[in-house]
């Protein structure tokens, strides 16, 4: 029996050691592109999570963007436009996540349209939080002088930014959605 016990000994110590060195080499679930389908999920999550909190703000952002535009006194907003800011700062940390995450891909080893579908991800979101950015400036105006008597100009070209802004982002992402249509094995729906 002591024979027996000797011969397997470096057996299971060849299959641990084996095991080992998979597992560190992507063998068992942590390959390149495992860890880029997690990024995209992750990403996916804290965009759902960016959503509900920018849809919440964006409602009071129409309703006051409208009561501007046609020259009326958006102040007895002043509560709603403080918590459509809030709303929309906290909704910024989730979509920045969300660009930290998919920055992770572009430093796997994976197919190339993958790498180019995150990156246009990312660049999507930047643009987005740069529009988001003008967004809390004017949020910022209307907080100070929520009938805008100082400032409606400002006002105005803050909205214009933002508009434009958004459909910067939204014109990057439609390259992605494009992208990710065209690589439907390499590249699925989360």
């Amino acid at each position: 029996m002591t024979h027996i016990i000797n011969r397997l000994a470096p057996v299971v110590v060849i299959l641990l050691s084996a095991i080992l060195l998979a597992g560190c080499s992507g063998i068992f679930g942590n390959t390149p592109r495992d860890q880029a389908d997690e990024a995209i999920s992750n990403a996916n999550e804290s965009i759902s999570e960016h959503n509900k909190l920018f849809d919440k703000a964006r409602s009071t952002y129409a309703d006051v963007k409208q009561q501007i535009e046609a020259g009326d006194d958006p102040s007895k907003e002043k509560d709603n436009i403080t918590e459509a800011k809030n709303d929309l700062q906290e909704a910024r940390t989730h979509l920045q996540d969300a660009k930290e995450s998919l920055d992770t891909v572009d430093d796997l080893d994976v197919d190339p349209a993958v790498k180019e579908y995150a990156n246009l991800l990312s660049e999507a979101m930047q643009n987005q939080l740069d529009a988001e950015a003008k967004e809390i400036e004017f949020y910022g105006i209307l907080e100070e002088d929520p009938a805008l008597e100082n400032d409606r100009e400002k006002a105005l070209d803050l909205l214009s930014e933002v508009g434009d802004g958004y459909q910067k982002a939204e014109k990057t992402y439609g390259e992605a959605q494009e992208l990710a249509d065209s690589h439907p094995k390499l590249i699925e729906a989360n």
